[in-house]
């Protein structure tokens, strides 16, 4: 067993980096288990080499700090599928980029993607997570994309870009959840499952004319 490292209290105006410190260990420990249990809060601690009570210093209880890890996971996911799209030729190929690295970025990190769009709630939810604020929020660019095909007639400039927006979301969730749930099923040539549902998608949003 390794022996725990003891940290030394840290010096007035260090909380913000052991804060960052804490929430690093916990997303690298997360990926390389691939299960939330193995994610504890003495787990954590002896890794980051203070004690248990300096964990709770920043964050409530184990929910609390992979609920922290889940809204970083969403800014990484934000800034991939914003490259993604930065590199596209045209918004339609734009739109299939930023589906292809939504479904990437899932099958890369599964363990965070569960957690961000699949974990089972504790507890009746009146109000939207922080991690579900985020997740919304990250549609920002597929909304901005689609805005742009319809000022350019690809796209029904009379639908709403939002709703189209949640349609492509669940085409590509769809399918990065069933692979990642079901990786043994007789899927073919994944990468082709992908481009087969991501040309269908955009051809059912594309203006009839």
């Amino acid at each position: 067993m390794k022996p725990t490292v003891t940290r030394r209290r840290a010096p007035r105006g260090q909380g913000e980096q052991l804060h960052a410190e804490i929430l690093k260990v916990a997303a690298e420990m997360l990926a390389a288990t691939g299960r939330e249990e193995d994610v504890s809060i003495r787990a954590v601690a002896e890794r980051v080499g203070v004690t248990a009570p300096s964990i709770y210093l920043h964050f409530a209880d184990k929910d609390a700090l992979l609920d922290a890890v889940v809204v970083d996971a969403f800014t990484d996911l934000h800034e991939v599928m914003e490259r993604a799209a930065a590199d596209a030729t045209d918004v339609v190929a734009a739109l299939a980029a930023q589906g292809r690295a939504f479904i990437s970025f899932a099958r890369s990190r599964p363990e965070h993607y569960r957690l961000m769009f699949m974990r089972r709630p504790d507890h009746d939810l009146e109000m939207p997570t922080a991690a579900e604020l985020s997740a919304v929020a990250g549609l920002s660019s597929v909304i901005d994309t689609v805005r742009v095909a319809q000022q350019r007639g690809i796209v029904d400039p009379a639908d709403d870009p939002v709703r189209i927006a949640f349609t492509l979301w669940s085409a590509v969730h769809g399918v990065a959840a069933l692979l990642i749930a079901k990786p043994h099923f007789p899927w073919g040539d994944t990468d082709d499952l992908v481009e087969r549902v991501l040309a269908m998608s955009l051809h059912g949003i594309l203006a009839p004319y």
